[in-house]
């Protein structure tokens, strides 16, 4: 435990120093365990386990480009994404772990106390067990405080989920090198800098922001004409809002029924508008995301050394929420999107998500409220923050995640598959699984752990410190 994250950085500097660890791009199909399929050209372990690279045929989108083929990552396991709970002094700490991951750009961030894919933690890989994997698997070991399957980043992975846990413990519990004990508030402090914490860790604790109050009301109560009373009045559970849950489940399966998309595996050799060349798979018109192999030499992992592909995006996404207040309550516009590798299709997203510089002129239509984020004035962002992906099969693949407060004459009425949404609401969704996707429950977990009367001050630090312009913006189109 530490008494400051003062205290907690230095820890963290020093367990970086201690690690080696090299990560080599290498040629895919030069790559050891690992081969392109003959017939198909698909990506394959010698093992046939772990995760392959395939073709994706997409018809019948519903999205304003109606066709495409890509490669896909398919990985029909499950993995566990768990962190424990024990109570110190009356505070509730999650143990994390300091982890290498060979797709993050900066190596090392904090990730939970177990992730592990089915493959990991049945020993394929002929390494080291997976430490407290126990707490996770042995029912009656601790008390469950949130267990839903989750799915992942579903433009670039096929039906991928992971059971998302958060498990209570009354045990002693032995705190291993590279591990640590931190408190909710200070996960709070820590999900301030960009790239410390990774995607596995920000999903899991999605499940726990239910379960604490408001970051920064607790014992008050905040000024009721304030962001941080609107954000608080989002949070209860009884509050007014717009729409009631069965409404916003009509939503979700008008959604779900609507939808048309068709997709089907195909060879990865041949898809349309993508070419083996120079050791990558990448896009004919430089776009989206490359498909790339890497060498990994790692002193902390299960293994010391592998191979892998990754898929690297080819700039920054943004995924946003849009909020307004509605009688003084803080409501999202929450998308029910078209997921192209989602298990059931359609999941609730942000009110914007993409990557910016894929709808520049002569390309893709710009997304619905692309422009009023990219525009936003510096005092309508609420917070403002740049995260990894998993960097366990995406390399340097980075978003930036805002939530930015929409004007009085904002209007109510949006798009069909566009509703308004309380935190609580979403919430509520999160906990049963399947229904946010990744990139929503980020903004869930950033909306539930940062202060609300903070986040304006780091967005006017960014400005002052001349953070560059969101990726990808340009003038608004009218």
């Amino acid at each position: 435990m530490f008494s400051s994250t003062t205290e907690f950085h230095r820890w963290f500097g020093r367990v970086c120093e201690e690690q080696t660890y090299e990560v080599t791009q290498v040629p895919i199909d030069r790559m050891d365990g690992w081969s392109l399929e003959e017939g198909t050209g698909n990506l394959v372990h010698r093992s046939g386990r772990f995760f392959s690279v395939q073709g994706l045929d997409v018809t019948r989108s519903g999205r304003a480009v109606e066709a495409w083929q890509q490669p896909i990552l398919v990985q029909p396991e499950q993995g566990i994404l768990g962190i424990l709970v024990k109570e110190f002094d009356g505070v509730p700490h999650c143990l994390l772990q300091a982890k290498m991951e060979p797709g993050n750009a900066n190596l090392v961030q904090l990730s939970p106390t177990v992730q592990a894919t089915r493959s990991n933690y049945t020993g394929v890989h002929g390494g080291r067990p997976v430490p407290y994997l126990e707490h996770f698997l042995r029912p009656g070991r601790g008390r469950v405080l949130s267990d839903a399957l989750q799915s992942e980043q579903a433009s670039w992975f096929l039906a991928k989920r992971n059971r998302n846990m958060i498990v209570w413990t009354e045990e002693d519990v032995p705190v291993l090198d590279e591990f640590c004990w931190l408190s909710f508030d200070q996960i709070a402090e820590l999900l301030q800098t960009d790239d410390l914490i990774n995607m596995d860790t920000r999903t899991a604790l999605s499940g726990a922001v239910g379960l604490r109050p408001p970051a920064g009301t607790e014992g008050r109560a905040p000024d009721p004409d304030s962001f941080a009373g609107a954000l608080a009045a989002s949070w209860e559970p009884h509050g007014r809002r717009l729409h009631g849950t069965d409404a916003l489940l009509r939503h979700l399966a008008l959604a779900k029924e609507r939808c048309t998309l068709t997709r089907r595996l195909v060879p990865l050799a041949g898809i349309g508008g993508w070419s083996l060349r120079d050791g990558v798979v990448s896009h004919d018109r430089g776009r989206h995301f490359t498909v790339l192999g890497v060498r990994v030499e790692a002193s902390n992992r299960e293994v010391s050394g592998w191979s892998q592909p990754m898929f690297a995006p080819n700039s920054v996404g943004v995924s946003a929420f849009l909020a307004k207040r509605v009688d003084g309550v803080l409501h999202l516009l929450v998308q029910a999107r078209v997921e192209t590798g989602a298990l059931a299709r359609v999941e609730l997203a942000p009110t914007v998500q993409c990557q910016p510089e894929d709808h520049g002129p002569g390309s893709a239509p710009r997304p619905v409220f692309l422009d009023e984020v990219l525009s936003a004035p510096p005092g309508r962002i609420r917070f403002d923050t740049v995260q990894s992906e998993e960097g366990g099969r995406f390399y340097h693949a980075r978003n930036r995640y805002l939530l930015v407060e929409t004007g009085e004459d904002f209007p109510l009425d949006a798009p069909p598959e566009f509703v308004w949404m309380t935190v609580r609401q979403l919430i509520g969704f999160v906990r049963h699984g399947s229904h946010l996707n990744v990139e929503a429950r980020t903004l869930l977990a950033l909306l539930g752990f940062l202060p609300a009367d903070r986040i304006a001050d780091r967005v006017a630090d960014r400005v002052a410190d001349g953070t560059p312009a969101l990726a990808g913006a340009v003038p608004a189109q009218r």
